[in-house]
């Protein structure tokens, strides 16, 4: 693509007639179900528990991206999926549906820029194989404008940073819709951690050596102090316990965190969030049950055994986790368990949009 097509432009115009996010309340959150029937759902969900909308999907949901301004989020087909969904949060209401370009599809993440005018998508361009960031023109009704480079194969989860900037969980993973979920190149696989400028340029990027190249970054967030943490999934030897949290600093510096219940995770860190004040992050463990934290500085705290522990996300006091039967919100140490009827079955992630 050419560049000047992807230029973010400081103060550019949202349209005053959308909803904002003050307009509908606080304390959504947005996370991807199947029912019983394998029927798959996108959920709008409250810090209670309430479910304030249903919204069916094509196949298999993922995560979502909120806008920062309008009460707009996108939510996004799991891999190797390639559609996504633009919905009013104030109804649930389908307002725009995505399709990746021929040859490629979703990775199941995207993000907005700081001033809103475009979404950022990850991708698989999987017969090149590269990894691609799809660039879509929210002002003209999420016009796709152009893709650029993600710095590596698999990229999934991409979050905006404070100073404008996209961190991009390159997992290093080689896929083809061809071989559904197979993962490809396990022998010679790389991941990385990707640091895109707001004009679509890689700044920065951070791989693990060699004896820890098949430890997968696949879900990020960001600490009150600029840092990237991030969730790891272990393709490498079975019976290897390997730190499944890192934290990246500004530069490229990184260093793993570990934590003594690491091995209950079965090497598949799930998903991950830094509480509001930076005090806490948590690590879900959906294969092994359980969710690790740690503390602001990354020093382990305790371990708590949750049934299928999936999505995770800020919430009043520390987090709320989804999980089976419905939603766990984590407080100071405490835990509330919030029933869901439906007989739900929760994918990875919990978005809080508002």
């Amino acid at each position: 693509m050419k560049r000047r097509h992807f230029l973010f432009v400081a103060g550019a115009g949202i349209a005053s007639a959308k909803l904002a996010w003050a307009d509908i309340g606080s304390s959504l959150y947005l996370t991807a179900g199947n029912r019983p029937d394998n029927s798959a759902w996108l959920v709008g969900v409250s810090l209670s528990g309430e479910i304030r909308f249903t919204l069916p999907l094509p196949s298999r949901g993922h995560a979502a991206a909120a806008h920062p301004f309008r009460a707009e989020a996108v939510a996004f087909a799991r891999r190797p999926g390639n559609f996504a969904l633009v919905l009013d949060c104030g109804t649930g209401r389908e307002i725009a549906r995505l399709s990746t370009p021929e040859g490629s599809h979703f990775y199941g993440h995207g993000a907005f820029t700081a001033d809103g005018r475009h979404l950022l998508t990850t991708e698989n361009a999987y017969d090149v194989p590269e990894g691609r960031i799809g660039i879509w023109d929210v002002e003209r009704g999420y016009q796709r404008v152009g893709d650029v480079p993600s710095g590596g194969l698999g990229p999934h989860e991409i979050i905006r940073l404070r100073d404008g900037h996209f961190a991009v969980a390159n997992g290093g993973i080689q896929t083809h819709p061809d071989f559904q979920r197979a993962k490809l190149n396990i022998p010679t696989m790389q991941t990385n951690l990707s640091i895109l400028s707001e004009s679509g340029e890689i700044m920065e990027k951070t791989e693990f050596p060699d004896d820890m190249r098949q430890n997968s970054i696949r879900h990020i967030d960001t600490d009150g102090q600029g840092n990237v943490i991030a969730a790891l999934q272990w393709q490498g030897a079975p019976g290897r316990v390997v730190p499944l949290v890192a934290r990246f600093a500004p530069g490229g510096e990184y260093e793993f965190l570990s934590h003594p219940d690491t091995a209950r995770l079965k090497q598949y860190a799930g998903s991950i969030s830094v509480s509001a004040l930076g005090d806490r992050i948590a690590v879900t463990g959906p294969k092994g049950d359980h969710v690790l934290f740690l503390d602001g500085d990354g020093r382990p705290l305790e371990a708590s055994s949750l049934p299928v522990a999936s999505g995770v996300a800020k919430a009043p006091g520390g987090f709320l986790i989804t999980c089976a039967g419905g939603l766990v919100h984590r407080q100071q140490g405490r835990t509330v368990e919030l029933p869901v009827d439906g007989g739900w079955s929760w994918d990875n992630h919990l978005v809080r949009v508002s």
